[in-house]
């Protein structure tokens, strides 16, 4: 083989690879489902498509080694999109507490609508919205008696995962006074979620404001050590912590400006409220709330293969079905 016909072969086999991954990070969404949240419209093992370029395609935002946190993210553009996510698609995207994680979820709610859950049931805007067709419930609904501590929101209206609301979905635009008055439980998470630094600062002790869970990342690394690597000295803080109280919040900086130089916060961005169709068992929107749409990455189309997991045996009957 001569050299010129080598370096073809080359150049070739190049423009294949940088065609693929191209078309992977501008077109196509690849996803593993991992748990069975979404069951039994999508099953534990099933391989997904999704399409990137409905919502908007959007070059890479991070460069670094693939599946580790080596690396770091970089500004993306987003191009125009098809259409924007509705009520009812199920959506591909990065998790708001960890964005090395990604979920697939249903979107329940959207931009500047209400939602309630009473006893298992879904009402958004006072109507209420079936369980899609092969959605299900595991148990009997909860009593309001029986609090979650976990739930977002967490309140005297947000009990537990069957009685939560009613909740608003913020919208772009959406304007918040900032005051004496101002619900940080709400709008610090959503102020993080647009790109803003929050510290807390009193003159003696200082803390950083993250989105990033630590739970979430034990369960990915699998090891201890992530408390002290990414916590170090108690330096950072997720804004659900049971440590912050309410009076705290008046030695907030955002952008390390004092809560005295702010009056309002206008909104740049729309958010969603997703849940799995697996009711029962989906760690989702109300348990960590919001989904910014910078997050969502795409719209899951099909399965294009399925793997029993407890057997290790392909099924074959799962491949090429559409998800609705």
């Amino acid at each position: 083989m001569n050299k010129r016909k080598i370096i073809l072969e080359t150049k070739a086999i190049v423009f294949i690879v940088l065609t693929v991954l191209l078309v992977k990070v501008t077109v196509l969404e690849a996803y593993i489902v991992p748990t069975g949240s979404m069951e039994n419209t999508i099953m534990t093992g099933d391989f997904l498509i999704g399409s990137r370029f409905v919502y908007g395609m959007r070059t890479p935002d991070w460069i670094g080694i693939p599946y580790t946190d080596i690396g770091f993210f970089i500004p993306y553009i987003k191009f125009p999109e098809f259409k924007i996510p509705k009520r009812g698609d199920v959506l591909i995207f990065k998790y708001p507490r960890d964005k090395f994680v990604k979920y697939v979820k249903r979107c329940v709610a959207g931009p500047g609508d209400t939602l309630l859950v009473s006893q298992k049931k879904l009402f958004i805007n006072g109507n209420e919205v079936p369980m899609w067709d092969n959605g299900k419930y595991l148990t009997a609904p909860m009593k309001k008696e029986f609090r979650q501590p976990d739930i977002f929101l967490s309140s005297e209206t947000n009990i537990n995962r069957d009685n939560i609301g009613p909740i608003y979905v913020p919208k772009s635009g959406d304007v918040f006074p900032i005051d004496g008055e101002t619900n940080w439980r709400f709008l610090l998470p959503i102020i993080l979620m647009e790109g803003h630094t929050a510290t807390l600062d009193n003159n003696e002790v200082k803390y950083e404001f993250t989105l990033q869970d630590p739970n979430e990342l034990f369960r990915r690394k699998g090891k201890q050590s992530v408390y002290d690597d990414y916590f170090p000295k108690g330096e950072l803080l997720t804004p659900w912590s049971k440590a912050i109280k309410d009076e705290h919040f008046q030695f907030l900086l955002i952008d390390r400006k004092p809560l005295s130089e702010w009056t309002e916060y206008t909104l740049t961005q729309n958010y969603y409220w997703a849940m799995g169709d697996n009711r029962d068992d989906s760690l989702d929107s109300r348990y960590w709330g919001y989904i910014p749409e910078n997050n969502i990455l795409g719209e899951a189309l099909f399965t294009y293969f399925s793997l029993d997991l407890d057997s290790w045996t392909p099924r074959w009957d799962r491949i090429g079905t559409l998800i609705r």
